[in-house]
C-alpha cells in the first residue's frame, strides 16, 4: 500500500521501521529531512489551511487545464491525508511483524494472556489517536509523543508490583504490626478460605500471624485463636512443635481426654444445667405416668464417668424427703460397644454408682450389656412390666455418624431402633453448635465463636491456674483439632443445632415433649450461681442454656 502521492515526496505508509521510539515522535517535517525533501516546497504542498498551494513545477510554463485538474486532485488528497497520517502511520508501525516480534522475544510477554492485553490496549490507543478535533488540525501530528507510548507499555509489560521491604527485621514488624490489627477471627476465617482454595503458602502465612496475636495464657479469644491455629496447621499437616502436636481421632476415646469431659460436665455450668433439666424431665414422667409402679428404667447409649447419674441420685433422694410414697427405684442399663469404654471402666462406674445409692438410700441397679444394635429390643434390655422405660441421649448422638458420613447412616438407625422400643420419654441434650454437614469455612467459624464463648463462660467461676480448668482447655483442644483437620469417620463429633434435631427426630417418628415447667425453669437459673452473664430460656420446645446471648446447650424432650 502506497500514500497515493505523486512525485519524489515520501511514502509514508511504508517508511522505514525503526521501531516505535523511531517513529512516533517524529512530526511531518523532520521526516521530509530524513527523505532529502525539500522542507519548505513540501510543507506549501501539504498546508491544506492555506488559501492557495502554489507546487513546484520543474519547468516555467503555462499549466494546461488537465494539469490543473490534477493538481487540484492532487490538494484533496493532502488536505485528506493529513486528517489521517498521524494514526494510521503510528497504528500501521505498531502492528508491524518487527515490533511485535520484539515483544514476542520480550520474556514478560511470552504468556497469551498478557498479548491480548497489549493488543486491547493498543487498540484504546488508536481510538484515541484517531479522535482529531477539526479545530486543531496543526496541533495533531505530535499529539502523542514517544515518551507516553513508552510509558504505556511499560505499564502492560511490566505492571506495578509491591515494593519490598530492606530488610527482614523491617518485614517482621510490618507482618506484626498489620497482623495486630486483624482480629484472630479475620485471621482463622482466612485461613479456613485459603484451604478450601488450596492456597497452603497463604495459610502458613496467615498462621504465622494468628500465632503472633494468640496466647494459651491470655484473653478467651487469644487463646481460642491459639487452639485455631494448632488445628489448622495440623489440617495442612505441616510440622508441629511439642506443645502442638496434631490430634487423631484416637485421642478422643483416651483416659486423659474422657476425664477432661466430665470434669467440662461437672465445672460448666452449661452442661451441668442439661443435665438437671434432662434429669427433671425424667423425673416429671415418673411423677406423670399415672401408674403406682415407681421404678424408672434408663437406657443411656454412653454414660461416660456417670456425671449426670449423680445428679439423679441425689434427685431421687431429695424427692423422697417430700414424697413418703413409694421408694423409687432406679434401673440403668448402658452398652459397652457405644460407649467407647473399656468392661473394666463401664463396670467401675457401676460400683461408684451403687456405693452413692446405698449411702443415700436409694434403690438402685446397674446393667452394662454387650449387644449389637440390631439385637436391641425390650426383651434385651429385660424391660418389667411396671418400668417406666426411659431412653437418654446425652451429647451422644453428635458422635453417630450419619447420611453425610457413610450410606449406614447409624444416628438415624439407633433412633429408629428407639422408637420401637415405644418410651415414655426420650431426653436429648446436645451443644448448640452447626458442624456436622457446613462448608469448612462456615465450621471453622462456628467453632471458634461457639468455644470461645465457653471458655469466656469458664471465667466467672473457675481461675486460669485451677488444674481442672487446664485440663478442660487440653480437652477442649483436642476436640478442636479434630473438628478442623479430620474428616469422614475420622471426624468423631458431628454437632447439629436444634432446628435440625427436631428434623431428625421427626423423621424418626418422634413428637416433641415440649419443656416448659416454670419451676424448672427457675431451679436452672438458681443454678447459674447467681451471674447475670448466663442465660436459661425456653424455645421451641426446648431448654435453651447460654453465656452472654449465645447459647451453648439445648434439652429436649420426646415421645
Amino acid at each position: 500500500m502506497t500514500s497515493g502521492f505523486s512525485g519524489g515526496y515520501p511514502d509514508f505508509l511504508n517508511a522505514k521501521r525503526g521501531g516505535v521510539n523511531n517513529v512516533v515522535g517524529r512530526s511531518v517535517s523532520s521526516m521530509m529531512n530524513a527523505n532529502n525533501v525539500n522542507r519548505s516546497s513540501y510543507m506549501q504542498q501539504l498546508n491544506y489551511r492555506s488559501p492557495v498551494i502554489e507546487p513546484q513545477c520543474e519547468l516555467n510554463r503555462k499549466r494546461s487545464l488537465l494539469e490543473f485538474q490534477q493538481n487540484h486532485q492532487f490538494r484533496q488528497q493532502a488536505s485528506v491525508y493529513l486528517r489521517n497520517v498521524k494514526p494510521r502511520y503510528v497504528m500501521s508501525d505498531f502492528h508491524s511483524n518487527d515490533y511485535y516480534g520484539r515483544i514476542q522475544n520480550d520474556p514478560v510477554s511470552v504468556n497469551l494472556e498478557t498479548d491480548r492485553k497489549m493488543k486491547n490496549r493498543l487498540q484504546e490507543l488508536e481510538k484515541e489517536l484517531l479522535h482529531d478535533d477539526e479545530e486543531e488540525q496543526n496541533d495533531g501530528v505530535s499529539a502523542v509523543t514517544d515518551t507516553e507510548l513508552s510509558e504505556t507499555i511499560q505499564k502492560l509489560l511490566n505492571p506495578v508490583k509491591d515494593e519490598k521491604p530492606e530488610t527482614t527485621s523491617s518485614s517482621s514488624s510490618s507482618c506484626a504490626s498489620s497482623s495486630s490489627t486483624i482480629p484472630p477471627r479475620q485471621l482463622i476465617s482466612n485461613a479456613a478460605d485459603a484451604i478450601s482454595d488450596g492456597k497452603p503458602d497463604i495459610v502458613v502465612e496467615l498462621i504465622t500471624r494468628l500465632n503472633q496475636i494468640s496466647n494459651a495464657r491470655g484473653t478467651p479469644e487469644q487463646r481460642l485463636g491459639f487452639y485455631m491455629a494448632c488445628a489448622l496447621r495440623s489440617r495442612l499437616r505441616v510440622s508441629s512443635t511439642a506443645e502442638e502436636q496434631p490430634s487423631s481421632a484416637a485421642e478422643l476415646y483416651t483416659k486423659e481426654h474422657i476425664l477432661s469431659t466430665q470434669l467440662l460436665y461437672d465445672v460448666s455450668p452449661c452442661f451441668k444445667l442439661a443435665f438437671m433439666a434432662a434429669n427433671n424431665v425424667i423425673l416429671q414422667t415418673l411423677s406423670g405416668s399415672g401408674r403406682p409402679e415407681r421404678n424408672i428404667h434408663v437406657v443411656d447409649f454412653d454414660i461416660g464417668h456417670g456425671i449426670q447419674y449423680v445428679y439423679l441420685i441425689h434427685a431421687i433422694a431429695a424427692a423422697r424427703k417430700v414424697d413418703y410414697g413409694a421408694p423409687i427405684t432406679l434401673k440403668l442399663t448402658t452398652f459397652e460397644d457405644f460407649s467407647n469404654e473399656s468392661v473394666e471402666r463401664l463396670k467401675l462406674v457401676g460400683d461408684g454408682l451403687k456405693s452413692l445409692s446405698n449411702k443415700l438410700n436409694v434403690l438402685f441397679d446397674y446393667n452394662a450389656l454387650d449387644f449389637k444394635l440390631s439385637e436391641i429390643s425390650k426383651q434385651g434390655l429385660a424391660v418389667a412390666n411396671d418400668d417406666v422405660l426411659v431412653v437418654n441421649f446425652a451429647f451422644k448422638l453428635n458422635k453417630l455418624p450419619d447420611e453425610s458420613v457413610t450410606t449406614e447412616n447409624l444416628r438415624d438407625e439407633v433412633l429408629r431402633r428407639v422408637k420401637r422400643l415405644s418410651p415414655a420419654v426420650v431426653t436429648m441434650a446436645e451443644q448448640e453448635l452447626n458442624t456436622n454437614t457446613a462448608s469448612f469455612t462456615s465450621r471453622v467459624n462456628e467453632l471458634f465463636s461457639y468455644y470461645t464463648k465457653l471458655v469466656d463462660s469458664f471465667d466467672s467461676g473457675v481461675s486460669m491456674d485451677n488444674s481442672k480448668r487446664v485440663k478442660i482447655e487440653e480437652g477442649l483442644s483436642r476436640r478442636i483439632v479434630n473438628s478442623v483437620a479430620c474428616e469422614g469417620r475420622d471426624r468423631v463429633e458431628r454437632c447439629e443445632v436444634f432446628g435440625k434435631w427436631r428434623a431428625r427426630m421427626r423423621m424418626a417418628g418422634f413428637e416433641s415433649n415440649p419443656v416448659s415447667d416454670t419451676e424448672l425453669l427457675s431451679k436452672l437459673k438458681f443454678g447459674t450461681r447467681g451471674n447475670p452473664g448466663f442465660t436459661v430460656k425456653e424455645e421451641s420446645g426446648g431448654i435453651c442454656i447460654g453465656w452472654l446471648g449465645r447459647t451453648l446447650t439445648v434439652v429436649s424432650a420426646w415421645h
